[in-house]
């Protein structure tokens, strides 16, 4: 196991590799403050978290290209109408040619409603839960997902919460192989001990930095891997 690296180091082999320091900017993005999130529309969070639930396992391409057809015929996501759809208009619905026709995956559609509904009598909105949500704890956000919400496990939560603007890291494939390597974790990635380990070494590099998670976890993925020109991370 080698000793894991500054964030300084890091940051520096991730610019020669990119081509100095205004390459790597323009290729990492930043998170949404915490009130710009507290303010996005719940129908906002449950469209989100559908559209990665239909992308797992699938081409995301065409997900983006029927995802007006979604938006159609389920009220553009809206939390009480979903909560409104019987069993039997859920099954209409993904007969439908116009979409993905995955009834498992529609049903997940009204189940995430009634987690966020929830969440809301709690909280007033989810939007303001998960704009709370410590991200020096994002991994407990995560779990959150995954235990109260329906296929939000594995990476599909993160990258959803990711895509909205929460701040958080990924465990894309270059993020994992550099974690591995230097021993962060010493257990299955997806174990509660494991990603215990892995938060307090994002946590360590943030306060070494200064930056947001997403802005380590991206500089973190353009430092190791292939280094293919205008990668996304």
């Amino acid at each position: 196991m080698r000793q894991v690296e500054k964030f300084s180091d890091i940051l520096q082999r991730a610019k020669e590799r990119k081509g100095g320091a205004a390459a790597l900017a323009a290729l990492v993005g930043k998170p949404l403050s915490n009130k710009a999130i507290a303010q996005l529309p719940d129908s906002v969070f449950l469209a989100e978290f559908s559209k990665k639930v239909f992308q797992s396992g699938f081409v995301w391409r065409v997900v983006r290209q029927k995802w007006p057809a979604f938006c159609e015929l389920f009220f553009d996501f809206d939390i009480e109408k979903m909560l409104l759809l019987s069993d039997e208009m859920l099954e209409k619905r993904a007969q439908d040619p116009r979409i993905i026709r995955n009834l498992n995956k529609v049903f997940t559609i009204r189940d995430n409603a009634l987690m966020i509904y929830h969440v809301q009598q709690q909280h007033g909105s989810f939007a303001r839960f998960v704009a709370d949500w410590p991200s020096a704890d994002i991994i407990g956000l995560w779990n959150y997902l995954k235990k109260h919400g329906a296929r939000l496990g594995g990476n599909t939560g993160p990258y959803a919460l990711r895509t909205l603007g929460k701040d958080t890291f990924l465990l894309t494939q270059d993020v994992e192989a550099y974690l591995k390597a230097y021993g962060v974790f010493d257990g299955g990635i997806s174990s509660k001990r494991s990603q215990q380990q892995i938060q307090q070494q994002f946590n360590d590099w943030q306060q070494q930095s200064g930056l947001s998670l997403q802005e380590i976890s991206q500089i973190v993925s353009y430092s190791v891997g292939e280094n293919y020109a205008g990668m996304q991370q």
